[in-house]
């Protein structure tokens, strides 16, 4: 394991609070903090729903997936796992000359793959939801190298985002984090590798610790400590 020197949060809290100009305001650009039990409450559906949301904003336009979002839903019947685990080929061939959703064949091909691991993971587990909310904490890129191998299209910071969104409390690699973890000295490999991925994971858990604060809100105070 690696031996880096984690410096205290406080250093990254007051950048943050000078460059944001006080608590009041550092605050109120924090993430909300989802309520207890979300996890376990959020049905098989809206995780594939969400999953697929992230895969298909990776490398485009957020406000375009985000506007569509509500054809991709009509398109996509609702995201029920059950039925796109085993979906004909010949579906995904009329949704990728389907208008209303954008019509990128490799992203609508990820959607069967990732609903298969949606439904292995609710078999053991109960639920997707129950399977999330059991997996360590402390353990992110764990559940991150989970995703990449059993999903599709979830490497990079892809499946970072959807564990945000669907209430996971975790860190996000943005350009931002990379920067200012990199230049505090804490992370000297990818940000993409096990080796690197590991040096942010005791970062974060080291803070967790010492604060008692949520890692994304860690993870967002760290961003705000560079210029953007």
């Amino acid at each position: 394991m690696s031996t880096i020197k984690i410096p205290s949060f406080s250093e990254f809290h007051d950048q943050a609070l000078m460059r944001k100009g006080g608590e009041q305001t550092l605050q109120a650009l924090l993430p909300k903090l989802p309520e207890p039990g979300v996890l376990d409450a959020t049905g098989d559906d809206r995780y594939l729903s969400e999953v697929t949301r992230c895969v298909f904003k990776a490398g485009f336009v957020w406000r375009v997936i985000e506007n569509k979002w509500p054809d991709f839903e009509a398109a996509f019947h609702g995201f029920v796992p059950a039925y796109w685990q085993q979906v004909p080929p010949e579906v995904l061939e009329e949704l990728a000359a389907d208008e209303r959703i954008v019509r990128n064949m490799q992203k609508i091909r990820t959607v069967p793959e990732n609903a298969r691991m949606i439904m292995d993971a609710a078999r053991d587990h109960g639920s997707f939801g129950n399977f999330l909310a059991q997996w360590p904490h402390d353990d992110q890129v764990g559940l991150l190298m989970w995703l990449k191998r059993n999903g599709a299209r979830l490497g990079g910071n892809t499946a970072q985002y959807f564990l945000r969104r669907v209430g996971w409390d975790g860190f996000i690699l943005s350009r931002d984090v990379v920067t200012a973890l990199t230049r505090a000295g804490i992370l000297n490999a990818s940000a993409t590798s096990r080796k690197g991925l590991t040096q942010v994971q005791q970062a974060f858990n080291q803070w967790h610790r010492q604060t008692g604060l949520p890692v994304s809100h860690l993870s967002r105070i760290v961003s705000f400590t560079v210029d953007n």
